[in-house]
């Protein structure tokens, strides 16, 4: 079974996101047989690549809110992450174009590495905040968790991975993605935005039970109807 991910990696939801599949997963009894793969996603194309800037004012601008008001925002976020162990500081946090990130993560999945250089995004963008936004900055992040130097510098260089990039997000608006996470298991069931654990194992277990129907043997002596004759 495969469950397909759309994410960024400076979205803090689908950080959020990815803890509650992880905590589906760790309740479902089949998830030695899921198989998740991590898709492209950005959240606004539009900023130039290397361009990064405060995000905190940035999001008020384009949401049309105070500062403080999208502060207070940031914060219940924050502690919706806390929930879930996860070390948010938003209100510091830097945003840019993360075009090279999503070539960077398409590597390391050709390379076995996708799930382990995703989380070591994440947790570089929120926790740590450090840049994922410039080769510079993404290469010992590649590096710590198993890439080669020089080929990432090389992918990073030729851009030989845009449109992988590029066919994720036309996929993604294909079904009808909106936002992100988005979640798509076996590209029949989909849910949008970060689920509840609950909701996300309910979808593990449907999916399941679609490619796995029950068989039965013809019937023998039995009771039924709330009744045993003998």
């Amino acid at each position: 079974m495969q469950v397909e991910v759309w994410s960024d990696v400076v979205c803090p939801w689908c950080y959020i996101g990815k803890r509650k599949l992880e905590t589906a997963l760790s309740r479902f009894p089949h998830a030695d047989q899921v198989e998740v793969v991590w898709r492209s996603f950005q959240l606004d194309p539009s900023v130039p690549e290397g361009h990064t800037e405060p995000t905190l004012p940035a999001l008020a601008a384009k949401y049309g809110r105070s500062v403080e008001e999208m502060a207070g925002q940031m914060r219940r976020v924050e502690e919706v992450a806390a929930a879930e162990g996860l070390d948010y500081d938003l209100l510091q946090g830097v945003s840019g174009n993360t075009l090279l990130a999503h070539q960077l993560l398409h590597l390391a999945a050709e390379r076995g590495l996708g799930g382990a250089m995703k989380e070591r995004l994440l947790h570089a963008h929120f926790t740590e905040r450090r840049s994922v936004f410039d080769v510079d900055a993404l290469v010992p992040l590649a590096v710590e968790v198993g890439l080669d130097e020089a080929e990432v510098r090389a992918a990073l260089a030729d851009r030989r991975y845009l449109p992988a990039v590029q066919q994720d997000i036309e996929t993604a608006r294909a079904l009808g993605a909106t936002g992100v996470p988005f979640f798509v298991v076996d590209r029949t069931y989909g849910a949008s935005g970060a689920q509840p654990a609950e909701t996300l194992l309910q979808l593990l277990e449907r999916a399941w039970a679609d490619t796995h129907p029950l068989t039965t043997v013809p019937a023998a002596e039995g009771c039924a109807d709330g009744s045993c004759a003998v």
